[in-house]
């Protein structure tokens, strides 16, 4: 980076005038790599044409100048060009004008972009790098002429800084497609090789960051030479000690990890474990590949930390990345040959501690000597019956076969073997030790008959060799047991010489004497064998036992259930089928009842308009119908279509798919449509919604579905665009249905149709909503295909408005007697100006919240005005809780007939709401924002609209996905209005105030610029798509990029995605409609035997706590709540609550159990919600078949045997709630004397402190059930928590406290402390321990994985009895000690 004045001299002469419309003024020639100052015309050099051979010719002999714009954009182009635009953005982003290199060649120009920023304060001028492409892209950098370099130029400096935005959309075709493709995929390869500084946004600060960087990476490195050099002086161990041989503190590099908790592993449950690692762990499953320059980095980095050299080479080309190549360092390298700080403290290499067999001891230490693991000396001494000689035999057996993933048997079978074959052998063997005696002299050595060891020349080496021989069973027949004794040669090295001087013996020297030959061979070859000892894998291998699993085999593996590929409809007019079905359908058109649907059809609006529609949709690939309420375009577009498709003898390849953002509207719209047919829903006219659908493939023409429908089908498909094509090959249109109200669904559905949109030409989308923006639709649309406008008018009769103020006149409302009735909250002043005083008085007490007297005194108005006339009066209100306090306080109003209608509630409730009420009474619907499209309930004549909505929104707070209630947008209020203008003149009462629907938004923010985006980030990935950021790019409202990074990274930690890979587990989380967290829980409770608990959990985290805290009984309440509470945490007192309500009820008297409620503080419409969360969840889980569709049965009982382990329960709720966690630190520990001796206090809960990563220390909220606790359950060290929230002090709330295995196996990514103090948890918790046990669990948790990757390609599959998942279990239950 170059810092300085602009380049190349004065700036004051003039340029001459161009003719083109692009300002030439900054192409600077050259062909070297120094750029030059640009000349005019006026001043070239005479020697310009002489010395500079990429001038072009001037005057006559110059070739005509083309004209930019067509030579750039083509013939019809006439948006703007790549330099316009790139100039336009700098000077945007206040960058100075760029400048362009030009550089001619034999094939052509090749141009470059300079980019510069001048400081405002400073004044200094920071120069960028030329943007330059890889020598690779050669071939797509060299342009026919300087202004097409020029533009290229132009288009990949807008990528380097831009790519993350639509620019692409605004270019000629030619440099669009270069943008989509190669400039894509080399940033793709740039981001692989760490490159992705490349492409930020802002270019001038990225360098700065990476200058720093590199600057920070040399100090560092330098810090780390001086440190290696003061301590080789001091000859400190890099232990977990900071203390030297004379007992001098020479650094603290124990600061910050003294009172960290310390983690511990029992010997059997270690040796568990690496026996299961060793059998089943696989390294680098996706075979991702490290860059050259990130080995490089790794090499020097580990090779400085005490590995040897060639261990890291080797290890850089098995793994993925730097903490998988230490891991498997850690593994592989034999424990003599790691570097210090690996050990545990206090290890000394060889030494078995304490089993008082001092005779196995000796046999132990004398076959590790050799080089194998104790462990495994020790495992097949035992399994040999305490026989050194058989033990070693099987050792060096399992050494040699493991080369070819043979595993050797662990006991020498010996039963084969005659009498006589054992007496010739023994006679060799003694002959041959006669030879070796006389020969060797007194360099051999025998200490008994079987045994004898010859002290090895080998020139040229300072080291000292003994080789070991041991008469093997069937000597000479097989290979003698031998073994090397060299102190200080690492043991991978002896075992390499082992096992390539017993392939020797094998191919050479079987059948006869042999010790000789390979005395002789071994001096000969050993300097070679250790200058090149061979894979450290396969030795390592040897030594442990069998192999790793290999891993394209997990490459290879399918995770995904794949729809098996719709088969392509056909566009022939005049089949057979098409020919029936005309046929059928004029007979239809005959029928009495036909024709009388059709006259109601008629009388649409959207009839008058049939023809326009069907020929907007077939002439344009994308047709845009808006409509008012009432219009008919939902029920009779889809009709247009098949009746003219069939009309034309093509309806067999009709095939119509309607999607709807709610069941409710897909089923009535389905009856409705079948009705207007008069056919049976199923046949004709289907529908699908999750759970439930019918229809018949071929036979059903036109089907709604949700968007989540429709979604699924196109997730499931496959990874690539051809996949997704696929997936609707069969399908002739696609309706969307309200798509003004853009969901997350509908954006994430609008992407994957333009890509089909561009791949076949016949297919058909058609956008439909009531207050459509038809505008960024057509916008939207219009590069990828042809876009047509359907505007129907409405059909409502006049409707009359009266605000807050009126209602309060109409009503006479006085809200001073029932002001506790209302939600409270204070009200804009702005609402109170030029108000009465008395009626302001009213407004201000309401307030700004819902208010369910003002509610049913609107009702008694409205009844009353009406009087004998029908008529039925809708209710908008924001959800569930108060749409049933609404119809509570309508239940003292005489002859009203109270009916709800939202989304929960079943398919049969909510159709009661279409028929008119009975004789004498007046139906009353409280709805939520269902009832404001796609449903029609034609009797409405009164509307009372409370202004309310509930969106998701994303409560940072507990980093949760929430529906709050906020102000509806003015578009939505206008639908709710005209409800009341159907069958006659209406009224629409707005319980809010001019001033308030002012303040409202045009149109509601779409979902995915205001929910967190891991849901669907996770739905990209698992349909293969890799680049989730691109994808999201190119949505309709892109959203932010920041957002789109957060959410990749959470779903990073939680263990959804292994770097760009997507995990079993993130599949599972996919395909769960449920949020992240809830599904996540869940699925670990089907896995660990618990899933009654984990699904009633997952529903208290949905609703909320079942216990109510009064506030005149806050103290007897929270005694109430701590007797179900055992210590164990907030949601396991509220999961044993919930357990004993829910076993009460089939027992005792709904009176009984109101009354026991009561009495404990519990709400029984909260646990009755609980419930219901929790039957939608099991339903959710059978649905994608994670659970038998049997559950629960009595062969299902594996998914509940450990429903009663707590501490299990506390591990998974811990591995949800991640990263929010906090660390608990202890006081000092306090003793009392006793007559026992001294005694541990427990320390007052006001001394313990806790620590999250955000904000530093944090406290118990009072409310919770541990916050008077003076200690935690099983050796609890963290604690977990669902809400955080900041009043006086930041609180958390929902706790759960868990213990360090809880973290290790379940939380954020583990890392290893290159200094041996232990390990770091999720970047900022550290554990002290041994580094290996890190390694350990490391590998545990991937193969969980691979467990529940199993559970995917067969979900019928028993996890209760794996070996691994009851590994984990025990971990977690016995905190890691042997038990």
């Amino acid at each position: 980076m170059a810092k300085g004045g602009n380049r190349g001299g004065s700036a004051s002469k003039k340029a001459p005038v161009s003719t083109s419309t692009e300002d030439d003024s900054y192409i600077v020639f050259g062909n070297t790599s120094v750029a030059r100052k640009p000349k005019t015309v006026e001043q070239k050099s005479p020697a310009a044409g002489h010395g500079l051979n990429n001038v072009q010719p001037s005057g006559e002999d110059a070739p005509k100048k083309p004209d930019t714009r067509k030579l750039i954009g083509g013939a019809s182009w006439t948006g703007k060009l790549p330099v316009n635009i790139l100039s336009e953005h700098c000077q945007k982003q206040k960058w100075a004008k760029p400048e362009y290199t030009m550089i001619k060649t034999s094939e052509g120009f090749s141009s470059m972009v300079i980019l510069k920023s001048v400081n405002p304060k400073t004044k200094e001028t920071m120069v960028l790098p030329p943007f330059k492409l890889p020598p690779s892209y050669k071939e797509i950098t060299v342009r026919p002429t300087a202004v097409e370099a020029r533009h290229f130029a132009a288009t990949y400096a807008l990528f380097r800084v831009c790519s993350m935005r639509n620019i692409h959309m605004m270019l000629p075709p030619t440099y669009r497609d270069l943008w989509k493709n190669e400039f894509k995929d080399l940033k793709a390869e740039d981001i692989k090789d760490g490159k992705g500084w490349m492409y930020e946004a802002d270019p001038f600060t990225a360098e700065i960051e990476r200058e720093e960087a590199q600057a920070m990476l040399r100090k560092r490195r330098d810090e780390r030479e001086i440190q290696k050099a003061k301590e080789a002086e001091q000859s400190v161990s890099l232990g977990l000690s900071n203390v030297n041989s004379t007992g001098v503190t020479n650094r603290n590099v124990t600061k910050g990890w003294v009172n960290v908790p310390k983690i511990e592993m029992g010997k059997r449950v270690r040796t568990h474990i690496e026996e299961l690692v060793r059998s089943n762990a696989v390294w680098n499953p996706h075979g991702s590949r490290i860059s050259d320059f990130q080995q490089r980095n790794i090499i020097i980095e580990f090779t400085e930390l005490g590995f040897r050299r060639s261990h890291v080479e080797e290890a850089v080309l098995e793994c993925k990345d730097r903490e998988e190549t230490l891991e498997w360092l850690l593994i592989h390298v034999p424990e003599d040959d790691l570097p210090k700080w690996s050990l545990p403290e206090g290890y000394t290499a060889g030494i078995s501690i304490g089993s008082g067999n001092l005779k196995r001891e000796a046999s132990v230490q004398r076959l590790a000597a050799a080089g194998y693991s104790t462990d495994l000396c020790e495992k097949l001494l035992d399994v040999n019956d305490g026989h050194e000689g058989l033990a070693a035999q099987a050792l060096q057996k399992n050494l040699v076969d493991i080369v070819d993933r043979v595993p050797a048997e662990p006991r020498v079978d010996i039963s084969a073997l005659s009498m006589t074959e054992i007496a010739e052998g023994d006679s060799i063997w003694a002959e041959e030790q006669e030879t070796l005696t006389a020969i060797f002299e007194d360099r051999f050595e025998a200490t008994s008959p079987d045994l004898f060891h010859v002290q090895l020349h080998v020139p040229g080496s300072k080291l000292s060799f003994k080789l070991n021989i041991r008469k093997s069973i069937s000597y000479p027949q097989t290979a003698p047991v031998v073994s090397l004794t060299s102190p200080g040669l690492p043991a991978y090295m002896k075992l390499s010489i082992i096992r390539q001087t017993v392939n020797m013996a094998n191919t050479e020297y079987l059948g006869g004497p042999m010790i000789f030959n390979l005395v002789d061979w071994l001096e000969n070859e050993i300097p070679k064998i250790i200058e090149n000892p061979g894979s450290l894998r396969t030795v390592s291998a040897g030594v442990v036992g069998p192999s790793e699993k290999d891993p394209t085999a997990y490459a290879q593996r399918h995770l995904r259930f794949q729809r098996k590929p719709a088969q392509a409809i056909s566009h022939y007019a005049g089949d057979h089928a098409s020919v029936v079905m005309l046929d059928r359908w004029r007979s239809k058109q005959q029928t009495s009842r036909q024709r009388k649907m059709l006259e109601g059809r008629k009388s649409l609006p959207a009839w008058a308009l049939r023809d326009a529609v069907v020929e907007a949709i077939n002439s344009h690939q994308v047709t845009i119908i808006s409509g008012e309420t009432g219009s008919g375009k939902s029920t009779q577009a889809v009709q247009f279509i098949l009746d003219d498709m069939i009309q034309r003898k093509c309806g067999s390849a009709a095939n119509i798919i309607c999607t709807q953002p709610r069941r409710i509207s897909t089923l009535s719209l389905a009856d409705r449509v079948s009705d207007e047919r008069c056919s049976r829903v199923g046949d004709e006219v289907g529908y699908a919604i999750r759970g439930e659908s019918a229809q018949q493939p071929g036979i059903t023409k036109i089907t709604f579905v949700t968007t989540g429908v429709l979604l699924r089908r196109l997730q499931t498909s496959g990874g690539t665009t051809d996949d997704v094509v696929a997936a609707l090959a069969d399908v002739s249109h696609v309706v969307v249905d309200e798509v003004h109200e853009r969901s997350l669904d509908v954006d994430f559905l609008l992407v994957l149709l333009k890509t089909v949109l561009a791949k076949r030409k016949d297919f058909k989308v058609i956008l439909m909503s009531a207050t459509l923006d038809a505008r960024i639709f057509e916008q939207y649309f219009h590069q990828a295909s042809t876009v047509a406008k359907v505007e129907i008018q409405g059909r409502t009769f006049s409707v009359d408005d009266h605000y807050l103020d009126d209602v309060i006149r109409l009503t006479g409302f006085d809200a001073g007697s029932r002001y506790s009735n209302a939600d409270g909250g204070d009200r804009d002043d702005a609402d109170m100006n030029n108000t009465e005083p008395s009626l302001a008085r009213t407004i201000q007490a309401i307030g700004m919240r819902i208010n369910y007297d003002l509610i049913a005194s609107t009702v008694r108005a409205i009844d009353a005005q009406l009087g004998s006339q029908d008529g039925a009066i809708l209710i908008f209100l924001p959800g569930v809780l108060e749409i049933n306090r609404a119809l509570d306080a309508l239940q003292s109003i005489p002859k009203i007939l109270g009916l709800p209608l939202h989304a929960s509630l079943l398919p049969t409730e909510q159709r009661r709401v279409f028929p008119p009420a009975p004789q004498g009474k007046r139906k009353v619907i409280a709805a939520t924002n269902v009832a404001e499209t796609s449903i029609t309930i034609e009797d409405i004549v009164a509307v009372i609209d409370l202004g309310k909505v509930k969106e998701t929104t994303f409560d940072p707070q507990n980093n949760m996905v929430k529906l709050e209630e906020v102000w509806a947008s003015r578009a939505a209020c206008k639908q709710r209005r005209g409800r009341a203008g159907r069958v006659k003149a209406g009224q629409c009462y707005k319980l809010y105030t001019r001033n308030a629907e002012a303040k409202m938004a045009e149109r509601s923010e779409p979902e995915i610029r205001r929910v967190p985006l891991e849901q669907i980030s996770l739905s990209i990935r698992a349909m293969g798509i890799k680049d989730v950021r691109a994808f999201l790019a190119s949505a309709i409202t892109p959203p932010n990029d920041l957002a789109v990074d957060g959410a990749i990274d959470l779903l990073g930690r939680v263990g959804a995605l292994d770097g760009d890979d997507l995990t079993a587990l993130g599949r599972h989380l996919s395909m769960i409609p449920a949020d992240l967290r809830c599904s996540k829980l869940m699925v670990y409770g089907a896995t660990f035997g618990c899933l009654e608990a984990c699904l009633t959990i997952a529903a208290i985290l949905t609703v909320k706590s079942p216990f109510v805290s009064p506030q005149a009984k806050r103290d007897e309440s929270k005694v109430a709540r701590s007797s179900f509470a055992e210590n164990q945490g907030d949601l396991l007192c509220d999961l044993r609550a919930f357990e004993e309500w829910s076993s009460m009820r089939t027992l005792v008297s709904y009176r009984d159990i109101k009354s026991w409620c009561d009495q404990n503080f519990l709400s029984s419409n909260v646990l009755q919600d609980i419930a219901s969360n929790r039957s939608q969840y099991l339903s959710s889980l059978k649905e994608v078949g994670f659970i038998p569709t049997t559950y629960p049965s009595a062969s299902n009982a594996v998914y509940n045997a450990h429903n009663s382990n707590p501490a299990l329960i506390r591990a998974l709720i811990a591995g949800t709630f991640n990263p929010q966690l906090a660390r608990i630190d202890y006081p000092d520990k306090k003793f009392a004397p006793s007559m026992s001796g001294a005694v541990e206090l427990d320390p007052e809960a006001r001394t313990i402190k806790f620590f999250n990563q955000e904000n530093g220390r944090v406290f118990l909220h009072p409310s919770s059930t541990l916050f008077d606790a003076q200690n935690f359950v099983g050796k609890a060290a963290f604690m977990s928590y669902f809400h955080k929230m900041a009043t006086s002090k930041i609180f958390i709330r929902e706790l759960t406290p868990f213990n360090v295995y809880s973290l290790l196996l379940f939380s954020g990514p583990i890392t290893l402390d290159t200094l041996g103090r232990g390990l770091v948890v999720d970047g900022w918790l550290r554990l002290r321990g041994w580094a290996r046990i890190g390694v350990l669990v490391s590998r545990l948790r991937m193969m969980l994985d691979e467990v529940l990757a199993k559970k995917i390609e067969d979900p019928s599959l028993d996890l209760g009895k794996d070996e691994v998942v009851g590994a984990v279990r025990r971990l977690v239950e016995f905190d890691g000690l042997d038990r």
